[in-house]
């Protein structure tokens, strides 16, 4: 087993009479950005608080290279977790904040300057944090994850409050550490972001694994896919591809979707009649959609449908 898996192995809590976490197994690999996805109260947080020692499984297991975390002697050296941005002493400058932490684990204090500037906070590094910002209190926390240069990064919804250059970012920066050879595992509710940046995704609802696979996969498996067709021979067209099984509805701006046909079977099947295309686009499935669809049914918290009044 390489060494900076995270493995986690019918893994159960309870608090009380409520389960958050139920009988959940899943592995992390290096190399790879893996999304940790999951509705409100689908026992995402838990998991990693858990994998981090920051609580106590009922029952199963967490490890992090094949150990618990707990048993870490530098654990910065090992993990860097970002769980909550807002955990820093509002009265200490980011500089100070950053040096505590790097004392506490033997971390020379160039490796803090070093880390101030790859988030982008050097000019303010003898500011207090008190004063920072959402995003900028992102970035710092970022930066403590950082410290150690460790080879397991975990981080809680690290795109939280960062404005879209930080965004755009903070989507390069993870992928260039996965290409490193490190494990990232990164929790999200921003769909659009972690399609663009996980190359995995491991998906629970209601404390169970609903998912464990590529990105690509996810998405593909969801079956949203569709062409947008235009044509100036709608009535000729429509029936021919009906007969070739597809499901074809028309759009209020004239043009038609077409499911069950790809676009270049569409596109034979229209030059074969002899009929013109002024539009052949394919559109691909979101994991947004993928997500909606895969977490209907261990949605915890739904709120009711209206028709738009506020009530």
């Amino acid at each position: 087993m390489p060494s900076d898996d995270i493995e986690v192995r019918e893994l159960i809590k309870r608090y009380g009479t409520t389960t958050a976490v139920a009988d959940l197994s899943f592995t992390v690999r290096p190399g790879r950005v893996t999304g940790f996805l999951g509705p409100n109260g689908a026992g995402k947080s838990t998991t990693m608080r858990i994998i981090l020692g920051l609580d106590r499984a009922t029952s199963g297991s967490a490890t992090v290279g094949g150990r618990p975390f707990t048993d870490a002697i530098q654990p910065l050296r090992q993990v860097g977790a970002l769980l909550d941005a807002a955990a820093v002493h509002g009265g200490r400058t980011a500089y100070l904040h950053l040096l505590a932490l790097a004392r506490s684990n033997d971390i020379g204090r160039r490796r803090v300057g070093e880390v101030l500037d790859t988030v982008g906070l050097t000019d303010v590094a003898g500011k207090r944090v008190k004063g920072f910002s959402l995003g900028m209190r992102q970035r710092l926390g970022i930066a403590a994850a950082l410290l150690g240069d460790p080879p397991v990064l975990m981080l809680d919804e690290p795109v939280n409050g960062l404005d879209p250059e930080g965004i755009h970012w903070i989507r390069g920066f993870l992928r260039s550490l996965a290409a490193e050879g490190r494990t990232v595992f990164v929790s999200s509710h921003l769909m659009s972001e972690m399609q663009d940046t996980a190359d995995h995704v491991i998906v629970v609802g209601q404390g169970r694994l609903v998912a464990d696979t590529t990105m690509a996969g996810l998405i593909h498996a969801s079956g949203h896919h569709w062409v947008r067709v235009r044509t100036p021979h709608p009535a000729a067209l429509v029936p021919l591809l009906r007969r070739a099984g597809a499901v074809v509805d028309p759009l209020d701006d004239g043009a038609l979707t077409v499911t069950g046909l790809d676009s270049d079977r569409i596109g034979d099947l229209a030059g074969e009649a002899g009929l013109r295309l002024h539009e052949l686009s394919p559109h691909r499935a979101s994991l947004e959609a993928a997500f909606m669809d895969l977490t209907r049914d261990v949605v915890r918290y739904r709120g009711a449908e209206t028709d738009g009044a506020i009530r």
